[in-house]
């Protein structure tokens, strides 16, 4: 448990980002997650400091936490993740574990690209991960 009193298991977005006039759950750590993400939408946060537990493989796990540690402004291949999770052939598989992410945005699969720079699949849309990627600074 956190310091908030739960954890995230999951994020479930439209295919538009939304306007914030949204009411709040009585859960604090769902207080607090509305908080960071509405700051990080409008660009005044860089890092999700909360409690996420999403449930998932080994594999899917191991590529989640080298998402998170994927910094605020840049990208990395699949390629890439793929190397840091130690299965550099498994290129495919970090996109099958993208896919699958259950905390998109808190656990930044936005930032992953293809090997030639160009935009790949988003669970919300290229034009979310794009817009996303904007908002980090990221020039597309």
């Amino acid at each position: 448990m956190s310091e908030f009193g739960g954890e995230i298991k999951t994020l479930r977005f439209s295919p538009r980002l939304p306007e914030f006039e949204v009411r709040l759950e009585k859960s604090a750590v769902l207080k607090e997650a509305f908080a960071q993400l509405k700051a990080y939408l409008k660009g005044k946060l860089r890092e999700f400091s909360l409690p996420l537990a999403p449930d998932g493989t080994e594999f899917q796990e191991n590529v989640w936490k080298a998402l998170c540690g994927i910094p605020y402004g840049k990208t990395a291949s699949y390629k890439e993740i793929a190397a840091a999770v130690n299965n550099p052939k498994a290129c495919r598989a970090v996109g099958n574990a993208n896919n699958k992410n259950p905390i998109a945005i808190f656990i930044p699969c936005h930032r992953v690209i293809a090997s030639d720079g160009k935009l790949a699949g988003y669970g919300g849309g290229i034009s979310i991960k794009e817009k996303l990627l904007r908002i980090e600074g990221v020039k597309i």
